[in-house]
């Protein structure tokens, strides 16, 4: 390669298709690029337990590991769809839903199995309702959900012998405070079934003030004359559908994950769990189960030491779980056993997910330059802690970056400049040995010996920095602080692209006077991709998150300034090269 700006619109080209290609597998039903790969998990159960998983899939009940023994599936099945358990229910029992309020989000709970069927996050406003946000009536983002456009729950119960109490059984909800009043930091809202199989199962939600991770504790209580040893389920429950709004121009990940201190955080596609293709970690003694999205993510977590088993199914026609099950140890008649756990439903905010339990911030994920991203985010949470504006914050990271690699960027536009001093005499004998390639190109390393120019001086430097600025994207990209967060003038949100396209345009104009500071190649047809690509490039930026093209345009008009004074030093003057298209 023979000249640097041919690399660096290489770069660019090559970026871009690479971000097209992953959206058109996306859109496809195929794995991201830089998605985790899977491969089929080697998994042959016996007929009669593939029966009974099929039975208890359809039914919505977690099924027990096909290394426990066969039966214990088949009394799984019999507790979901045997008669008996409606029976055992009492008949005060009724259905209903109700709403519990705290200063972060509403909770609503179902008293058929107690499970959570609807979040809303009262501190993030859902942009997808223009029409609410511009008239201020937009209400909180929407995470969890059981209506008829989705289906998105989180569910617990248990299996292990006949009848247990499962997600399924009607309980009774106990009386209580609804909603954190003032002056109060938690509230409970505590469950209790009927007794099924021998057994009662309490549940108990403790909320507290500030906090996206609720306790919930479950009691085994055996009303019973034998000894019971079930086995606790939690799991997520959500349809594969993507996202409202979601753009065609980049991806994020949505869909299960596990966490395990073997092999940390593990994503899981929706269609790998349709092809039976997952290869998680199946047993562990710590860790988490969740499901992730864009900005926001739920999980079940259990405390460390105890061990379960994780799991991913197909529970219907697009409704996929992720959970785990873990046994409890022989409750003796009258006897209570209790697990505690915790459920967390919030925005992927990484110093509070970090307190939470270790590794939930993966679900906020960089994919395979997490080494880098997250030291880029740490500076630029800093950043906004001094300056307390997300914007400004964006341009002095990118600042300090430029400072960072000054060296090595004032070393790249060095060898452009010497590239330039000897364009007027390469453009002449290429003139001259039009008809002699082998020549001309002979002739042309001859030029570049003699003036010490190394064509491929400038090509380390700009490989060095792509991954730092890939990494600072998916940083950009993935914060959720960047939701609503305004920067100044008419951007009142860094998530959302330019209402008027003000910033695409500008960034636009300052990639074309970068490559009009550049000298032009003396291949015409490099000269027409010089601007072509550029254009082409910057297209994507007007559907682009405000923030993103920020972050763009800094780093352009910082580039330029160094150009401009580095080809001022070494006696190039600079001058626009504009195209010319004949």
């Amino acid at each position: 390669m023979n000249d640097i700006r041919r690399t660096i619109l290489w770069v660019i080209f090559g970026f871009s298709m690479v971000m097209l290609w992953d959206n058109y597998q996306v859109s496809i039903g195929h794995k991201a690029t830089f998605g985790l790969s899977s491969s089929p998990a080697a998994n042959n159960p016996a007929k009669a337990a593939t029966a009974a998983n099929t039975v208890a899939a359809n039914a919505g009940i977690p099924n027990v590991s096909s290394n426990a023994p066969s039966a214990i599936n088949s009394i799984a099945v019999q507790a979901v769809n045997t008669p008996a358990m409606a029976k055992n229910e009492a008949p005060t029992a009724t259905k209903e839903r109700f709403e519990v309020q705290t200063d972060v989000f509403k909770l609503t709970f179902d008293t058929e199995g107690g499970s959570l069927v609807h979040s809303e996050f009262v501190k993030h406003v859902d942009l997808e309702d223009k029409a609410a946000v511009k008239a201020g009536t937009a209400k909180g983002v929407v995470l969890l959900d059981n209506s008829k456009d989705r289906v998105y729950v989180a569910q617990t119960g248990l299996v292990g012998a006949a009848n247990l109490p499962t997600h399924k059984t009607i309980m009774t909800v106990a009386p209580g405070a609804r909603k954190l009043v003032d002056g109060a930091n938690e509230l409970t809202v505590k469950f209790e079934s009927p007794e099924s199989g021998g057994v009662k199962l309490v549940k108990t939600y403790t909320l507290k003030r500030g906090a996206y991770d609720v306790a919930v504790k479950h009691e085994v209580v055996n009303t019973g004359a034998a000894a019971v040893s079930p086995q606790l389920y939690l799991q997520l429950v959500r349809d594969g559908n993507k996202l409202a709004g979601e753009s065609s121009f980049y991806s994020t990940f949505t869909g299960p994950a596990v966490y395990t201190a073997a092999k940390k955080y593990q994503k899981v596609e929706f269609t790998d769990i349709e092809k039976n293709k997952v290869d998680v970690e199946k047993q562990a003694s710590e860790g988490y189960v969740a499901m992730v999205q864009h900005y926001f993510a739920s999980a079940w977590i259990l405390p460390d030491g105890i061990k379960r088993e994780l799991f991913t199914r197909k529970v219907d026609t697009n409704l996929y779980a992720v959970g785990m099950i873990t046994a409890l140890d022989s409750v003796a008649p009258g006897a209570t056993k209790s697990v505690e756990s915790r459920f967390f439903a919030g925005p992927q905010v990484e110093k509070s997910m970090e307190t939470v339990t270790p590794g939930l911030e993966l679900v906020k994920d960089y994919g395979v330059l997490t080494i880098l991203a997250k030291p880029l985010y740490w500076l630029l949470d800093k950043l906004h802690s001094y300056i307390g504006n997300w914007g400004w914050a964006i341009i002095a990271l990118v600042l300090l970056l430029k400072i960072a690699f000054y060296w090595l960027n004032a070393k790249a536009y060095a060898s452009m400049a010497k590239m330039k001093s000897v364009a007027p005499r390469i453009a002449t004998m290429r003139e001259r040995l039009k008809d002699k390639p082998q020549e001309m190109q002979q002739e042309m390393m001859k030029i570049y010996r003699e003036e010490k120019i190394n064509p491929l001086g400038g090509c380390f430097p700009i490989m060095v920095q792509i991954p730092v600025f890939i990494a600072l994207y998916w940083v950009l990209l993935s914060s959720v602080e960047m939701r609503n967060a305004p920067w100044a003038l008419w951007i009142h949100d860094l998530a959302a692209p330019d209402p008027f396209y003000i910033l695409p345009l500008v960034m636009t104009l300052t990639t074309l006077l970068q490559t009009a500071l550049n000298p032009t190649p003396p291949d015409p047809l490099q000269a027409k991709m010089m601007w072509y690509m550029p254009l082409a490039f910057s297209v994507m930026f007007f559907f682009f998150p405000s923030g993103l093209v920020l972050y763009w345009i800094t780093n352009n008009i910082l580039s330029i300034a160094q150009q401009w004074i580095i080809n001022t030093r070494m006696g190039v003057p600079p001058q626009f090269n504009l195209p010319k298209f004949k």
